[in-house]
């Protein structure tokens, strides 16, 4: 019988409604069967990296975070690029991984859902930051899924057909990686 497993969501974006959120709340409704998936919501509270605090005892957000990314099988990664790289806080997110070994190994991917010509830089700066945790970037999982906003329910999921099935099958990418790793 196969292992359920549990994809972390993580959005780069503090803005309530973002087309980040967006697409991570649809990854929710799109996880395939036996699949859990969790959205972190701790992005806020993190203290500013100080590697004077990267020690036990770590501060609760950061120990929550870490947490976090241990018990997921996979980590999905849905952030807007602020300009031309990673949004401050989501950077600060990052670098509270460094000192931890929780995202080491661990099958990652992210979605572009900015428009087309738009966000490279953030994908190049988690391409960076993500080698240089040791997480296990999952390359053909790594898409671009622009949001059009005509295409969002009055709960914020994308009910476009075929964006749903490209994030599903991000989500099925990340799933077989995590089964891989499950068989040695």
């Amino acid at each position: 019988m196969p292992v359920p497993h549990a994809i972390l969501l993580l959005s780069g974006s503090l803005r309530s409604g973002s087309s980040n959120e967006t697409v991570l709340r649809t990854a929710r409704t799109v996880a395939p069967t036996g699949v859990r998936t969790v959205l972190y919501d701790g992005l806020a509270a993190l203290p500013h990296f100080n590697p004077d605090d990267d020690a036990d005892p770590l501060p609760e957000p950061v120990a929550a975070l870490r947490t976090a990314i241990d018990e997921a099988d996979a980590v999905l990664v849905c952030t807007p690029e602020y300009a031309g790289t990673l949004p401050g806080a989501f950077k600060n997110l990052l670098d509270w991984t460094v000192g931890g070994t929780e995202i080491c190994d661990k099958p990652t991917a992210w979605v572009n859902a900015a428009a087309p010509g738009r966000g490279q830089g953030a994908e190049a700066t988690l391409r960076t930051v993500l080698g240089y945790t040791g997480a296990d970037i999952v390359e053909p999982a790594c898409v671009r899924i622009a949001v059009d906003r005509n295409a969002v329910d009055a709960d914020g999921v994308i009910t476009d057909p075929d964006a749903r099935e490209r994030l599903g099958h991000v989500l099925g990418l990340l799933t077989e990686r995590a089964a891989e790793i499950d068989r040695g």
